[in-house]
């Protein structure tokens, strides 16, 4: 069974209610958790992220680092959180001022999470 949990540090000078919004604009229905300076959020569903990934023509990209990232039953990527505030899904890299939005993805078959996340692609088109 899949696993999500995205975490997204709350800096001082950030709005906590903004930092919720963009988690929830990733993964909606997700539950919070707030603390010491992150706030957490936990789901086992997928969809609104694999339409958004689809929607933004995004699914090479998004592969690519899902595989590079496999560890065991899990991989990560890092999205933008000013970007995941309006709702777009944007790999991140390197640190940003604000910081990231930090996801863990983890399954017992992790390969095929990923092949269900993010479709082999042909020309653009899912194969």
């Amino acid at each position: 069974m899949v696993s999500v949990v995205a975490k997204a540090k709350v800096y001082p000078t950030e709005d906590p209610a903004k930092v919720r919004q963009a988690l929830l604009s990733i993964f909606p229905g997700a539950d919070l958790q707030e603390g010491e300076g992150e706030t957490v959020a936990r789901t086992d569903d997928l969809e609104h992220f694999m339409e958004q990934v689809r929607r933004q023509r995004i699914l090479d990209a998004t592969r690519n680092v899902l595989i590079r990232a496999i560890q065991g039953r899990s991989t990560e990527l890092h999205l933008n959180k000013q970007a995941a505030f309006v709702g777009k899904i944007t790999v991140a890299e390197g640190n940003v001022p604000l910081g990231n939005i930090d996801i863990m993805f983890e399954d017992d078959d992790v390969q095929a999470l990923i092949d269900r996340i993010t479709p082999r692609t042909v020309d653009g088109e899912e194969v």
